[in-house]
């Protein structure tokens, strides 16, 4: 009777062993590695194998295997052992004095740091790396399987930023990874941390024409901080740890190990495996001195001060203490899009509504993990005072000074906001609450509240932008993850959905890349699962948006995801058509030469794709059905929904006091 490996999601220790045949995978044959026979252990030739002899088949990048002999249940108890994605090691089991399955973590010393494990891994398997995914679970790590490449990437690299590890992208060779380089080069511009893995053709067939040939190390080298092969079995250890400690020192970003099809099922002793110690959490530096002086300096003499909050103040889980800073200061502050939620959106600091003014009159800008790029209109007029003086906190010493000369605090965000902390506390200096500049900025808060009100409260049909966001803001909880991608979508959304948590904010972010939002939900959906208390995933999608990965619903059914997905459906992008205007357009010749490149097919039934895969679908045209239906979807964790909501083709921002793109000349 043979038995195989069943991943144990209840218990640390490692794999269940049941009875039942060895799975097949397609047409590759079931890795021998796997088979556990009554009776003695043999090898190839037939006699007991040494320790150092037992090789595992399946897939030396994840696991050796070795042997304990004493019993389980009557049966010899073989354990997958070493490090998932990182170093090997064969760590003796504290309680039961035997081998146990071991993911990769962090070290700090001689100090254990399991929060720091890889626990996540996104991808579609095939030819070769299907026992890849297999050992991986068997190691303990979570193996989502996604529809399409790029979505796996955006997940794990999403995992990256909700987690603060990295999380895993396994794709195939040639085509699938380079599916897989727009969530590489997404995660690389957001500065979120992704380890990708590659199959790829055997070493011996290179320059051959082989399936899938492709110069995969080197393409990866345009989209990650790293990109390499391991030359041998042996190698594998300290490729992935590099490839792990690049992904998250410094800068973090997307990293890239290709494994040739022949590693995959090749044999290793494991006494030629060199162990390679874990990597330690990323080392912490102080700003200079001068520099913190300098920048205190400056706050105290400033007429006009503004303080930015951006994605790297909560991917560096500054938020207490930036809080602090903020109360005790008594500074304005702005969050970017992904920077809400470091202090709460309803924050009586918050001059969020009053954006524009503030960064065009602020003579004084303290940057916390924000960069000085296109969201921010580079920091130059007509956006800011020609005359404005930034400091800038980064940990990225090539990112200071970017655009305009800046006062520069090179380090950890968490270190240097304490270094100003306590100098403001030292010096007993807050900023007054009474100046004509607080005047002026709640002035224009009032003045826009005003304005989204009357948009907001707008009854007629179909429904506007406004009025939509204004019912969803109503009903969601409070702790709420929001993904938001689209034009009008997001940029509205940002205004009018609150953040009251770090972290709990996902859109296209730096690179602008639409498509991300299905993937991004899967992966905080993922990640509160395996909370005792989960908190809401909402999608909020424009119907462009959504197309991209649109079929992703389908892996949050297959898991179970309880996503709300709500598509903001406008009938195109930007703006759309109305179905009587449609029809009409289409009696006049070939709709290729006449339809407006904008135009998506009017009042598509979206919410239909859900039900096709059994989650909850609603149609909503109404202020009445909108709010019934997300009453009803968010009291559903069983299974995901998604909410069709149908808005007036034509509805638009409010007037701007600028564009949303500045075209500056640089």
């Amino acid at each position: 009777m043979a038995l195989h490996l069943r991943g144990d999601h209840s218990s640390r220790r490692g794999p269940l062993l049941r009875r039942g045949p060895l799975p097949r995978c397609s047409s590759q044959p079931a890795s021998p590695a796997l088979l556990i026979t009554k009776g003695p252990l043999t090898s190839s030739h037939g006699a007991s194998p040494s320790a150092t002899e037992l090789t595992r088949d399946t897939t030396p990048l994840l696991s050796t295997l070795t042997s304990q002999r004493g019993s389980h249940s009557g049966w010899n108890d073989l354990r997958v052992c070493g490090e998932a994605l990182g170093h090997w090691s064969l760590a003796p089991h504290q309680r039961r004095g035997h081998l146990c399955f071991q993911t990769l973590e962090v070290h700090d010393g001689e100090h254990h740091c399991p929060n720091l494990k890889v626990e996540y891994m996104f991808g579609i398997v095939g030819v070769p790396i299907i026992e890849v995914a297999m050992a991986a679970q068997a190691a303990g790590i979570k193996y989502v399987g996604m529809r399409n490449e790029q979505a796996a990437c955006y997940a794990a690299s999403a995992i990256g930023y909700l987690t603060g590890r990295p999380g895993a992208c396994l794709v195939v060779s040639g085509p699938g990874l380079i599916h897989a380089l727009g969530g590489m080069a997404n995660a690389n511009v957001n500065c979120w941390p992704v380890v990708v893995i590659g199959g790829s053709s055997d070493r011996n067939q290179e320059t051959t024409g082989a399936f899938q040939e492709f110069p995969q190390v080197e393409a990866c080298r345009l989209y990650s901080k790293f990109s390499a092969r391991p030359s041998s079995l042996e190698a594998i250890p300290s490729v992935i740890e590099k490839a792990v400690r690049t992904s998250i020192y410094g800068r973090p970003g997307a990293c890239y190990v290709d494994i040739a099809g022949d590693m995959v099922n090749a044999k290793v002793n494991r006494s030629k495996v060199k162990g390679v110690s874990c990597c330690p959490p990323p080392p912490v530096s102080l700003a200079d001195h001068s520099a913190v002086t300098e920048a205190i300096c400056a706050l105290k003499a400033a007429k006009t001060p503004l303080v930015i909050l951006g994605k790297g103040a909560a991917y560096g889980r500054a938020e207490a203490l930036l809080r602090q800073f903020v109360e005790s200061s008594g500074l304005p502050f702005l969050p970017t899009p992904m920077g809400k939620g470091v202090i709460p959106d309803d924050h009586p600091n918050c001059v969020a509504a009053a954006r524009s003014r503030a960064l065009l009159q602020a003579d004084v800008v303290l940057l916390f993990g924000a960069r000085l790029n296109w969201i921010l209109h580079f920091g130059l007029p007509p956006r800011f005072n020609p005359n404005v003086k930034i400091i800038q906190v980064d940990l990225c010493a090539e990112e200071m000074s970017n655009n305009v000369k800046s006062v520069a605090l090179l380090g950890d965000i968490g270190a240097i906001v304490t270094q100003l902390l306590t100098c403001v506390r030292e010096h007993g200096w807050k900023y007054p609450s009474n100046t004509e500049w607080w005047g002026s900025l709640k002035e224009k808060i009032a003045a826009n509240a005003e304005i989204s009100k009357g948009l907001a409260l707008n009854t007629t049909l179909p429904m506007n932008y406004y009025t939509v966001f204004h019912h969803i803001s109503q009903q969601l909880p409070h702790d709420c993850i929001i993904v938001s991608e689209g034009a009008n979508t997001m940029d509205i959304g940002r205004t009018m959905l609150n953040n009251y948590l770090p972290r709990h904010r996902l859109d296209a972010g730096t690179f602008g890349t639409m498509g991300v939002g299905l993937g991004f939900a899967i992966a905080a959906a993922a990640v509160e699962k395996s909370r005792d208390k989960s908190r809401r995933v909402v999608c909020v999608e424009g119907d462009s948006a959504f197309g991209f990965s649109g079929m992703e619903v389908e892996t949050m059914c297959r898991y179970n995801l309880p996503v709300v997905i709500i598509v903001v459906n406008n009938n195109g992008i930007y703006s759309g058509l109305d179905p009587e205007a449609w029809k009409e357009m289409a009696k006049m010749g070939d709709l290729t030469s006449i339809a407006p490149p904008v135009s998506l097919l009017p009042e598509a039934r979206y919410d239909q794709v859900m039900t096709a895969f059994g989650g909850q679908g609603f149609l909503v045209r109404t202020a009445e059905e909108l709010k019934s239906a997300l009453e009803l979807s968010l009291s559903d964790w069983d299974r995901p929904s998604l909410l069709n909501v149908l808005i007036d083709p034509s509805s638009d921002r409010k007037q701007q006091d600028f564009p949303w793109l500045t075209r500056s000349n640089l």
